[in-house]
């Protein structure tokens, strides 16, 4: 277990890493990372709503993130990020973003996709020194990049 409400299999599952034969288990190092945001971040999310919230997308080794065409610098390969989502158990992915600015010190917040009125899930990442508190909105341009935006 990475922490009570998140298993080791859940916070290093990968679809591209089956697909493309990679093998997506952390070092040490990044696994003390994804100990610290699971504690940190996603048990007091999990507390506060007092409902299972999903795990998207945890660790991603760099080979994962390259297939995927993550960013060069992503949090994941660190396991200082994780995407997560309320929408399967009812939990608002508006109101998990607030919750996370308002309560939970992060180095980067963001609204991932949706609309104006709902993300499609919540990116939150944190380190356990030089937290910027970046909270940012990603969204497609109209050649279909991805781009943000500060909130």
């Amino acid at each position: 277990m990475i922490s009570p409400h998140v298993s080791f299999t859940e916070a290093t599952k990968s679809n591209a890493a089956i697909r493309h034969g990679i093998d997506n288990t952390p070092n040490a190092e990044q696994l003390k990372s994804m100990r610290y945001v699971a504690v940190e971040v996603f048990e007091k999310v999990r507390e506060h709503f007092g409902k299972a919230i999903d795990v998207n997308s945890f660790f991603r080794h760099p080979d994962v993130n390259a297939v995927i065409g993550g960013s060069k610098s992503s949090q994941h390969c660190l396991g200082e990020a994780m995407d997560i989502d309320g929408d399967r158990t009812g939990v608002d992915n508006a109101e998990i973003f607030e919750f996370i600015k308002a309560n939970i010190l992060f180095d980067q917040l963001i609204w991932e996709f949706g609309d104006e009125e709902k993300p499609a899930w919540v990116h939150v990442s944190r380190k356990e020194e030089g937290n910027r508190r970046q909270v940012l909105m990603a969204y497609r341009d109209s050649s279909g990049s991805t781009k943000y935006k500060q909130m």
